[in-house]
């Protein structure tokens, strides 16, 4: 800005100066200030818009994660559902195979095996003893047992071990003693 020429000898108005000086300042501030403004406007949409994008973004994305929620939540209750019914057809099964084992073991068992012999033949040692042992047999049900419960068993199953055993050493000792006795004889 280039200072006013003041010309020579003649009557130099300051009081104008000043008062151009000062319109031509409010002028210039006034277009700041409407620049101001207009380039405040224009920010504020862009922040409105940014701010709606946001809010629509979050409630899409919540949206989004419900929906996710939900196939997960159903995901779950197929698997579930498929594994109790693997677990029943494996229940199933298991009971229709021991049913089926049962059946074998009680066709292979002595009497069954007596009937389907021609003539009346002498059991033999095997079938003798395949007999004791059905007989003797017992299941083993333990699976909805408690500790004390379990103790007991056992020693129930001890015991009956024990019982078996002195009654098996008795037998060889009897054998024995005849097999002697018959050598001495």
């Amino acid at each position: 800005m280039a200072p006013p020429k003041i010309p020579d000898g003649e009557k130099v108005d300051f009081d104008d100066i000043h008062r151009k000086r000062m319109e031509k300042d409010m002028t210039e501030l006034h277009t700041l200030i409407d620049v101001h403004f207009e380039k405040r406007k224009k920010e504020e949409e862009e922040l409105n818009n940014l701010t709606d994008r946001i809010e629509t973004r979050r409630s899409e994305r919540a949206d989004q994660m419900k929906i996710r929620a939900e196939l997960e939540k159903e995901r779950q209750n197929k698997q579930a559902v498929e594994k109790a019914r693997k677990e029943d057809g494996e229940a199933k099964k298991k009971a229709d195979d021991d049913a089926r084992k049962k059946m074998i073991l009680s066709n292979l068992s002595f009497t069954g095996y007596k009937q389907t012999q021609p003539g009346g033949k002498k059991p033999t040692e095997r079938e003798k003893k395949k007999k004791i042992l059905n007989e003797r047999r017992k299941e083993l049900n333990i699976d909805h047992m408690k500790e004390e419960k379990l103790r007991e068993k056992a020693k129930e199953l001890f015991e009956w071990l024990h019982q078996l055993e002195s009654e098996k050493f008795d037998l060889q000792y009897t054998q024995a003693k005849q097999k002697y006795d018959t050598a001495s004889k």
